[in-house]
């Protein structure tokens, strides 16, 4: 699984003009299943943004995590993060997982989400055409992706 995690100080969903979701000061959180992710990658993905010690503290340095300030998370499923742009001038979108597998996985994150922070995520709709409103704190903007996690260092 891939995500782009942006601290903002506001973030929105519309569809067809309406408003579907909307967060104040926290993350907006968008993420992507690629083709043989697991339940673990979901866990492993949540865990590690609850845990991103990017929010201020005091004295103005990155100390603090999303539950240390009471934020909100706003969450959108966004396939295209899984686009492979390296050959042609198209990006090709065959490592995405289908909806079959993606949508238990993103539900499963979700659900991870929530049992970190003790709230549950603001949403957007998955595959539909939303338009995402944010503003960027900072700007601090983070990549993940759970196939690059590391491994544990070899033992003394």
């Amino acid at each position: 699984m891939r995500a782009v995690i942006q601290r903002v100080n506001q973030a929105s969903v519309a569809i067809d003009g309406t408003q579907v979701a909307a967060i104040s000061r926290g993350l907006m959180v968008l993420v992507g299943v690629e083709q043989g992710d697991t339940p673990a990658a979901a866990e492993w993905l949540a865990s590690k943004i609850v845990q991103l010690r990017i929010f201020p503290d005091d004295t103005g340095k990155m100390n603090h995590d999303i539950r240390a300030i009471d934020g909100r998370m706003l969450v959108v499923s966004q396939f295209t993060l899984l686009g492979d742009a390296r050959r042609g001038n198209r990006p090709s979108f065959v490592q995405a997982a289908r909806p079959d597998e993606a949508v238990p996985l993103y539900e499963t994150f979700l659900q991870e989400l929530e049992a970190r922070t003790g709230q549950p995520p603001e949403r957007g709709v998955f595959a539909a055409d939303m338009q995402v409103s944010l503003v960027n704190d900072g700007p601090v903007t983070i990549l993940l992706d759970s196939r690059e996690q590391m491994s544990p260092s070899p033992a003394s």
